[in-house]
């Protein structure tokens, strides 16, 4: 019997992982082009959905555009996607999304980020190093509905702001905690 189930889950990892790897694949496939024009229509429907992040968009030095995440997980887990460095309206590089994850989890779901940078010091820090992960380095908060009540254009006092949006999918739990992004040069 238990070896029963030991071949039973070692199959359902085996096919969440073939799912993984191939939605991450699909993602990657992306062209320039598409993922500029993905990435100008997340950042406008946020902007149009979302008074605090409109707000915050106009005082932001440059906005790190991820229109579409892909998560999945069995224990062990993973998202992946790509997204776009925007710096005064003009695109300024490419960069990917990788997380990692293991514990309670089980399901997919995809959802999109933007990640407003308010510094000089946040702008150079991504450019700077081959890979920022998101926790180390200029301070991100991830804005949710309570943290937005208390934001006002005056009371912006962090390096970067983060609005997940677009979740769609079964799985439990959602956070960049353990992201890392790094700059890639042909999408």
């Amino acid at each position: 019997m238990l070896n029963i189930r030991r071949k039973f889950l070692g199959l359902v990892v085996a096919t969440v992982a073939a799912v993984s790897v191939s939605a991450i694949s699909a993602q990657a496939a992306s062209t320039k082009e598409e993922l500029n024009t993905d990435a100008n229509q997340a950042l406008q429907k946020l902007i149009s959905t979302n008074p605090t992040a409109a707000d915050i968009s106009k005082k932001a030095k440059a906005v790190l555009i991820f229109p579409n995440i892909i998560k999945a997980g069995l224990v062990f887990g993973g998202a992946y996607g790509e997204g776009v460095l925007q710096q005064t309206g003009a695109v300024d590089g490419y960069y990917n999304s990788i997380t990692a994850s293991w514990g309670l989890q089980i399901g997919g779901q995809s959802y999109g980020y933007v990640v407003f940078l308010m510094s000089d010091k946040a702008v150079k820090y991504i450019h700077e190093t081959h890979g920022w992960e998101i926790g180390v380095g200029p301070t991100v908060v991830v804005v949710n509905e309570g943290v937005a009540k208390n934001l006002s254009s005056t009371t912006l006092k962090d390096d970067a702001y983060a609005f997940i949006f677009d979740q769609q999918g079964l799985m439990a739990s959602l956070s960049l905690e353990g992201t890392k992004i790094s700059h890639i040069h042909n999408p």
